[in-house]
């Protein structure tokens, strides 16, 4: 088949190799394992978050949770949104974004954004990541209304 300029169209080999039909996924898509990597994250957060927000409700109605690869590099945040949690100093693991007006002048809600590769190469084991996004969340939470990260967590 010929194109309009004079190139030809390769065709890809489709994956039906040694005729045993098209591949199809490992796992139905109803177990755990079918699910992504950002997705167990996902889940982990909305994990965590539920003691959090079930003791204080009323408080957070007005608090977005979201979750994003990495954090933008090079991008620069008015002090008054860059309230983050670093480790070591270098990379945060998650920020809070104040409630105001963004770059359009439309109203915002205010929000924590929890880096998901950030926090996942800072943990050993599922177990790990699962406290360290406990704390992230707690701190963030703290920060947020004010108070001891001690009285979020029930302590």
């Amino acid at each position: 088949m010929a194109r309009a300029g004079g190139s030809r169209q390769r065709h890809r080999p489709r994956r039906d190799r040694h005729g045993r039909g098209l591949r199809g996924p490992l796992y139905p898509a109803t177990l755990p394992a079918a699910s992504s990597r950002a997705e167990k994250f996902d889940a982990l957060v909305l994990d965590a978050l539920e003691p959090i927000e079930a003791r204080w409700r009323h408080d957070l109605t007005e608090l977005d949770v979201a979750v994003d690869e990495v954090p933008e590099v090079g991008a620069e945040i008015p002090a008054a949104e860059a309230d983050g949690i670093l480790l070591d100093g270098s990379v945060p693991l998650s920020r809070l974004v104040r409630a105001g007006v963004d770059r359009t002048g439309l109203p915002t809600r205010a929000r924590i954004v929890l880096y998901r590769r950030p926090l996942e190469a800072r943990a050993k084991d599922p177990a790990e990541l699962s406290e360290l996004v406990h704390d992230v969340l707690v701190e963030q939470v703290a920060n947020y209304l004010g108070v001891e990260p001690d009285i979020i967590d029930g302590g």
